[in-house]
């Protein structure tokens, strides 16, 4: 088979679901260059139209849309409709990011003077998205790249090409150029021309920490090149006192379990007050317990399909069985509940008495416990981290609360709520090993264009009257 063939594989059942030829990345660069500024000089009211008909065309097809991500991404049905929604939901988010946040501003600045702010497109930006939310978190950084007048590459991941290509082709059916938003299919090395190619304004990343330092360093030296980068977390969920265990207990299992745990913002650690340990896992184990593991398209619905792959099915496993070996004790052992295909049920080890627990981001269903004397030590604890994505706590006062939002280092701060399902009408983003300070979302309008102030009068008007002789 040719090098030049990219395939994609159901994880729920191995079968081959599509195929196809990798990019040509500077023809797709050149072509984007060539479209970018007839789209740019369109009225701002002629882009929104069109990224109107965009969203009732993603609406239009939602079904198909939802069943497409399902068997690629291999996430419940009910889940993947609920993605649909978010694509189509994001055109109205990010008109209305666009006006607050880059809108044109004029103001008085002296005597038959004016000053103005507006906003440029960068010209070329490439997207390079993830498998988890194959159209959703991509599209929240293509919708507003357009609306802003930058035409768009978009590279997704080479194991969720299909739903990629499926997004793309809901936009030229919209009516945007297929110039102005291209499809480049391929893997780590066309992701790595897309980044490198002087050509290309901005690189817009959604994905794991390696990649986003490579793409960071790879571009230190040039500075003229926006940088957007998402890249998960370590996220701590920390219960305290509360009467509500159970509800608790389902605030973990959405935190931790959503998606396989598949999510950058899903709990990896849970830290637990000493005092409520006991009672919590007589609530939290069992109920784990209960969670389906199944087909995205079986009846009744599952809550968790696979993870991605074999692959990473298999990483999951060795990762599960390295922290019991380094001193870890198995709360509810993870299995592979499908021989040669990558179901995973949920893991709940407790971690506390492994001396160097591993900062790293397990990218599936393994919830690692740590339980600590007091809130204090919670928060010493959720702060172990280099990340800075997603945090919650559970349980406590207004005032414990206040006390763990202003010491807790993460973009996303929540009480008595999941560690995930962030607004897409607040910003996402985080610090440290989770971002570069340019949080996604309703904040997206920010690294799509760039301010251009002026100070302008309608004819020239200056004298000089220092240092003149007579």
């Amino acid at each position: 088979m040719s090098d030049n063939i990219l395939i994609s594989h159901e994880p729920a059942s191995g079968e081959e679901l599509w195929r196809g030829t990798r990019g040509d990345v500077d023809a797709a660069v050149s072509a984007a260059r060539r479209a970018w500024p007839a789209w740019a000089a369109l009225p701002l009211t002629e882009r929104i139209g069109k990224l109107r008909a965009f969203s009732n065309e993603v609406r239009r097809q939602g079904d198909a849309l939802a069943e497409l991500i399902a068997r690629e991404a291999g996430k419940p049905l009910w889940e993947a409709r609920a993605e649909v929604d978010a694509v189509v939901n994001k055109v109205d988010i990010s008109v209305q990011a666009y006006a607050e946040r880059t809108g044109k501003k004029k103001f008085d600045s002296g005597v038959g003077a004016s000053a103005a702010v507006r906003h440029k497109p960068h010209g070329v930006m490439a997207v390079l998205g993830p498998y988890n939310f194959p159209m959703h978190l991509p599209n929240g950084h293509i919708v507003p790249a357009l609306i802003a007048g930058n035409a768009v590459l978009f590279k997704p991941s080479e194991k969720t090409p299909a739903a990629g290509e499926a997004l793309v082709a809901c936009f030229h059916t919209a009516g945007i150029p297929e110039d102005v938003i291209q499809l480049v299919i391929g893997g780590p090395d066309e992701g790595k021309a897309l980044v490198a190619h002087p050509g290309v304004d901005g690189v817009l990343f959604t994905g794991s920490a390696n990649a986003g330092i490579a793409i960071n360093r790879k571009l230190a030296a040039n500075p003229g090149k926006i940088v957007a980068l998402e890249m998960g977390g370590n996220n701590p969920v920390v219960v305290i006192d509360t009467p509500k265990l159970a509800d608790a207990a389902a605030l973990i299992i959405q935190s931790a379990f959503t998606s396989a745990g598949q999510r950058c913002t899903a709990a990896r650690r849970l830290i637990v007050k000493e005092s409520v340990y006991e009672a919590l896992m007589e609530q939290l184990l069992p109920l784990t317990r209960k969670l389906m593991v199944g087909d995205p398209l079986g009846e009744p619905q599952p809550f968790m399909g696979p993870v991605i792959d074999n692959d990473t099915a298999d990483r999951l496993v060795e990762s599960f069985l390295a922290l019991l070996t380094g001193g870890g004790r198995a709360l509810l052992h993870m299995r592979r509940s499908v021989p040669d295909l990558p179901f995973l049920t949920p893991g709940i080890i407790d971690v506390t008495d492994i001396p160097e627990r591993p900062d790293i981001e397990l990218f599936g269903p393994i919830l690692q416990v740590v339980r600590v004397p007091d809130l204090d030590a919670g928060i010493a604890e959720a702060n172990n981290t280099r990340f800075g994505l997603s945090a919650s706590l559970i349980g406590g006062t207004p005032e414990d609360y206040g006390r763990f939002w202003a010491n807790i280092r993460a973009g996303i701060i929540n009480w008595n709520g999941p560690t995930n399902g962030a607004s897409s009408k607040a910003p996402f983003g985080g610090i440290g090993l989770s971002g570069n300070h340019r949080p996604a979302a309703y904040y997206a309008a920010d690294y799509c264009a760039y301010p251009v102030a002026s100070t302008e009068m309608d004819q020239p008007r200056a004298t000089i009257n220092v240092g003149m002789r007579p």
